[in-house]
């Protein structure tokens, strides 16, 4: 069994509404077990027995369009991508204490070498970017709000679907997916 957690875009924005009760249910419904969700933005915590997560990634997203009658892009990351994800450091200490938001971007595939380019002349005295893997992890010294970025220009800009969750759910999910070492070490 892998541990997986679901990002899940379009959940509780734009008018789409759903209860994290709800969502647990149907992620059982999927097969899945040990669900749990983590706020009301789209985060779901489960186990499932396969390890092809492109295959499983569009499994959920195809029984979420036909269960909601919209479409959820879902980013899947296991419990030890996670935990890399958020303890990776890619901005000094003395910029991330300069900033007031510190964004991870969770991508559908890795962005190439072009993409990547397009993603760094987006940098600004205010937005500032690294790109590792399949995240984007994006430095804001302003409020988020408060800038010219979205998760919108974000997927333009690199051809490559997207969602974005702050760094502190993201560690607060990591730390509640950890996989407890094994005895004796």
């Amino acid at each position: 069994m892998v541990r997986y957690v679901a990002f899940l875009r379009a959940i509780n924005v734009g008018g789409h509404t759903v209860r994290m009760e709800v969502l647990c249910r149907l992620f059982e419904s999927f097969g899945f077990s040990n669900v749990e969700t983590f706020i009301a933005s789209g985060n779901v915590i489960f186990h499932a027995d396969t390890h092809v997560t492109a295959d499983l990634e569009m499994e959920i997203a195809n029984r979420l369009r036909t269960v909601l009658g919209y479409d959820v892009a879902v980013f899947l990351r296991t419990a030890a991508e996670l935990a890399q994800i958020a303890a990776y450091q890619p901005f000094p200490k003395s910029k991330l204490e300069e900033s007031v938001a510190f964004i991870i971007a969770f991508l559908a595939c890795p962005a190439d070498d072009l993409a990547k380019q397009k993603l760094m002349a987006l940098t600004t005295d205010i937005d500032e970017f690294a790109i590792h893997e399949r995240q984007v992890y994006w430095l804001c010294r302003k409020k988020q709000s408060e800038s010219t970025i979205s998760n919108a220009l974000l997927e333009k800009t690199l051809g490559v679907q997207s969602t974005l969750r702050g760094i502190n759910t993201v560690r607060k999910l990591a730390a509640r997916v950890a996989e407890p070492a094994p005895h004796g070490e």
